[in-house]
């Protein structure tokens, strides 16, 4: 059985009965009832970016049921995370070689705020054909490998997402077979599939050849929002579990959540015990309620196992239409666009939510709506990505934004993956993504 320190610690406290002369001001008391287990840094309590006692045993409890070479603890989510891995990569590339990345498009916004915070150039790889939405960005390891050998030096990471916010997901032992060719190492945005080490055979990126990966727990295990895992493979040079508590302490708070934080520790013994097994009894779950609601008619999407995303295109509506047919018999899904409704699960998910959502579909016999056809929105650099994203901004009506300069990226969160990235010239293609997805105004680097 795995222990769990952190939880111990923080019930040994509450129990000692001791007067709370310290940080945070609610003294253990108030209206949520939770109260009493949210502390700050006390004798004993450890120090999360400096952690040798409590937090890091559990960290090592994690690294051991994860695989990793080390697993370190943020607070602040993958967005934290992710800020991170890209600080790890670049302060550890070749000496005198430039600060590129070489990334999937369709990058969380976290990756573009990284740019401007560490200053690096962003080549971007795109799907070989169009992907038919904002969230997908299906690029081969061909792809990549003709991508990287016309740069004149690696970049410092090849960074990709997967799964995508529609469950699709990467080849990654392609991609890091590729990487490993090329000279450089393979960063994966694992946000949405922290579970994926706990199927049989495991679906991980570390079991796949990853080097840098971030997890965010809260999305798929039981987790307190904002729990997540930055991973470091076996393979990874040193240099990154060495500087991986710097790099985290850069993008997170000096006073991270202890709540969240045992909320971590106690997720290690319910994986080491329970929740493998539970996990794999959730993913046939959903894998027979696609089978289901295929014999009703619905079209799906996607190959990620707790997540079924569903082709309203394919099924004669939008996605926003099916989210409010859902809702009317009380399903709320996790997001949903003009193509597509995605619904995550997990093995807290009761069988009566998945019967739950056949009620609430029932049969459909409508014909398919037609696709649009989404262009690829590659817009002339005109400032860099911190320039733009530090450079003073206005709001402009997005169909008057043709020729300007994107300075923060507008979108929504989910999936918060932006159309036009910031120091991009906007054109026709981005104007056509804008409404595509409805976004109204956009943020661009003010003239004169």
């Amino acid at each position: 059985m795995t222990n769990t320190p952190i939880a111990d610690f923080i019930r040994n406290y509450i129990e000692s009965g001791a007067a709370r002369l310290h940080m945070p001001g609610h003294k253990g008391a108030g209206p949520l009832g939770c109260e009493a287990w949210d502390i700050t840094e006390v004798r004993g309590a450890d120090s999360l970016y400096e952690a040798s006692g409590i937090i890091a045993q559990s960290e090592e409890n994690a690294a051991a049921l994860f695989g990793s070479g080390a697993a370190f603890y943020a607070t602040g989510g993958s967005s934290q995370c992710v800020k991170a891995m890209l600080r790890l990569v670049l302060q550890n590339r070749p000496a005198g070689t430039p600060p590129v990345i070489a990334a999937a498009r369709n990058v969380h916004k976290s990756f573009v705020h990284a740019a401007a915070l560490l200053d690096f150039e962003p080549v971007w790889l795109w799907p070989e054909e169009d992907s038919g939405s904002l969230c997908a960005c299906p690029v081969t390891a061909e792809g990549v490998e003709r991508t990287l050998n016309a740069l004149p030096v690696p970049p410092a990471a090849v960074y990709v997402t997967s799964p995508d916010y529609l469950g699709n997901m990467a080849d990654i032992p392609s991609l890091a077979a590729v990487c490993r060719r090329c000279g450089t190492v393979l960063a994966v945005d694992n946000a949405h599939g922290a579970y994926l080490r706990f199927l049989n055979p495991s679906l991980h990126p570390l079991d796949q050849g990853a080097d840098l990966v971030c997890d965010s727990a809260h999305k798929t295990l039981p987790v307190l929002t904002g729990g997540a895992y930055l991973h470091i493979g076996k393979s990874a040079p040193p240099a990154f579990r060495e500087g991986a508590r710097e790099a985290l302490a850069l993008f997170g708070s000096t006073s991270p959540s202890y709540l969240t934080l045992a909320s971590l520790d106690l997720c290690n013994r319910y994986l080491a015990e329970e929740g493998a097994e539970r996990i794999r009894d959730a993913a046939g779950r959903l894998s027979a309620l696609r089978k289901d609601l295929s014999g009703q008619g619905w079209a799906s999407a996607g190959t990620e196992p707790l997540k079924l995303t569903l082709d309203a295109a394919a099924s004669g509506l939008t996605g926003f239409a099916l989210a409010e047919l859902l809702r009317r018999g009380g399903v709320e899904c996790e997001y949903a666009d003009r193509e597509y409704t995605v619904l995550m699960a997990s093995p807290e998910n009761r069988e009566e939510d998945l019967k739950r959502v056949l009620r609430a579909l029932g049969e459909n016999r409508r014909p398919p709506l037609p696709r649009t056809v989404l262009p690829l929105a590659a817009g002339e650099r005109a400032l860099s990505v911190r320039e733009a994203l530090l450079a003073p901004r206005e709001a402009v009506p997005a169909e008057e934004s043709l020729g300007r300069v994107c300075g923060a990226p507008t979108v929504s969160c989910p999936p918060a993956i932006p159309i036009a990235v910031s120091g991009e010239r906007i054109g026709p293609q981005a104007l056509a993504l804008f409404r595509h997805y409805g976004v109204e105004t956009v943020d661009v680097v003010r003239e004169g």
